[in-house]
């Protein structure tokens, strides 16, 4: 498997500007999270990236070769709105077009997923639930032969028991095929343990491209007296506050220095990826001065 990357890329719909000057990599066989809120670009993102719509400015390449070519195209799959279906179309259907298109469709997993979901093969794709379509669609994407996966909204109307379905099933696959999985998705608490590294979309921008592990390891709390969190925080980037009463809780997202001591009267505790999102795009400050 190739590098997936991405190069300055802008898109504009007339003067309304989606995306702006974004680049970054994807690597082989990793689980992505491509995160951020309604409006932020994900989905024009992974559209420019499966070749549907295409770029004002900058450039997507897989390896050395540009991805609207014949070569890169049958490597990448996102998962499918549902007016790419004509409306007959049944999901062992949609499965025989993964195949002829990518070959090597692995249907004994597809079966395997589909009775997990309670589904029927033989169902026409447009008479299905909202929550029976994202089924059908993610067991196309997790089976289909590519080196790419693009889910976007992958769990859109599943119950909690679909979901938990479906992020098995990522593992498994992932684990049988390694290859790169990239998950756009707003149940972020849910879908953290699966991801390796995190791409942030906020204000047309990429305002964050790391590993989880590197990102949680700098965001932590900061909880105490007013005047002493202030202390304790000083020059640390801060990304909001709380107040209690006399007790001020400080959302960092620094690394605290080393000589730096926190007196007994101040806890610190880490916070999850979720609550990283909210406060970084929400605004966060910069430096505590």
């Amino acid at each position: 498997m190739e590098q997936l990357k991405v190069s300055h890329l802008t898109k504009k719909f007339g003067r309304h500007v989606i995306l702006n000057d974004v680049t970054f990599t994807l690597e082989p066989a990793k689980i992505y999270g491509l995160l951020g809120r309604n409006g932020a670009g994900k989905s024009t993102l992974l559209n420019l990236i499966s070749n549907r719509i295409f770029p004002t400015s900058g450039s997507i390449k897989l390896g050395e070769d540009e991805v609207n070519t014949d070569k890169t195209l049958d490597k990448i799959f996102l998962i499918g709105e549902d007016n790419l279906y004509y409306k007959q179309v049944t999901i062992n259907q949609m499965f025989d077009l993964a195949d002829a298109a990518y070959g090597n469709f692995n249907y004994k997993n597809a079966q395997q997923m589909l009775e997990r979901f309670e589904l029927d093969g033989a169902s026409k794709f447009d008479k299905l639930s909202t929550g029976q379509k994202t089924a059908a669609k993610i067991t196309l994407a997790l089976n289909v032969n590519a080196d790419y996966i693009f889910l976007d909204e992958p769990v859109l109307g599943l119950d909690a028991n679909h979901r938990e379905i479906f992020y098995q099933e990522v593992i498994k696959t992932y684990q049988a095929r390694p290859r790169t999985i990239v998950i756009s998705t707003h149940l972020i608490d849910e879908v953290q343990q699966l991801l390796e590294d995190v791409i942030l979309l906020y204000h047309q921008h990429i305002i964050e491209d790391d590993s989880v592990q590197n990102l949680l390891s700098r965001a932590y709390d900061i909880s105490g007296p007013a005047k002493l969190v202030e202390q304790c925080t000083t020059g640390l980037r801060v990304l909001g506050k709380e107040d209690l009463g006399n007790i001020r809780t400080a959302h960092v997202f620094d690394q605290l220095p080393d000589d730096r001591i926190l007196p007994d009267q101040v806890q610190i505790d880490h916070y999850d990826l979720q609550h990283l999102f909210i406060y970084l795009t929400n605004g966060g400050q910069q430096a505590n001065d």
